[in-house]
């Protein structure tokens, strides 16, 4: 199994990149898995105390669950994938069964911040883009998606949001073997990717 990492900042555009890299391909040689499924159960808390949790801080993460999945799915073994709701700040009581793909992508903000994980990535993909793009995106989304006011989306971006992005995700790109530009000069790497994804698939 090939396994592809795509970090970067949020709203960034990773699902850009995830959907251009994956658009020609088949859904059962290529899967597809978000850190955002992984975010820790929070149920012993209550919806207020949820709200104030730092959800752009490594430790918000169940890094060791997304390692066993990881695991398991290059053993060849199907994993249930825990849902989250970002309206509730919580995983759901559903999760989705994913099977094995020759080639696995997983994408998300923090998924080079932690070294057992990135360990297990064959390609590592850091996705750039301007602040301020990054910043109308997450307010865009925020709002029309996940319910969010304007207020609070702000709140976050100045409170967690940015100082966790300069201490933890930016510094990944180090980490990465290929740096995309989410503009429309990215063609080249991302052809360069879909090319190393099609000898995978190629393969007996």
């Amino acid at each position: 199994m090939l396994t592809i990492g795509i970090a970067g900042g949020t709203g960034c555009g990773k699902t850009t990149v995830v959907n251009q890299i994956t658009g020609q391909l088949s859904d059962s040689e290529v899967g597809v898995i978000s850190q955002d499924s992984y975010y820790r159960d929070l149920s012993e808390l209550s919806y207020e105390e949820r709200c104030k949790i730092n959800f752009d801080h490594p430790r918000a993460i169940d890094f060791e669950l997304m390692r066993s999945h990881l695991e398991a799915l290059r053993d060849g073994r199907p994993i249930e994938q825990p849902v989250y709701s970002f309206k509730e700040h919580n995983r759901t009581d559903e999760t989705i069964r994913t099977e094995p793909r020759k080639v696995m992508i997983i994408e998300g903000i923090l998924i080079f911040t932690h070294p057992e994980i990135r360990d297990l990535f064959d390609i590592k993909i850091f996705v750039h883009a301007d602040s301020d793009e990054r910043l109308i995106r997450r307010l865009r989304r925020d709002i029309t998606e996940r319910g969010r006011d304007l207020d609070e989306v702000i709140r976050r971006y100045q409170d967690t949001l940015k100082p966790m992005h300069d201490q933890f995700i930016e510094p990944t790109k180090e980490f990465a073997d290929i740096i995309i530009p989410n503009n429309k000069y990215n063609t080249v790497a991302i052809d360069i990717v879909r090319t190393i994804i099609a000898e995978k698939i190629a393969l007996p």
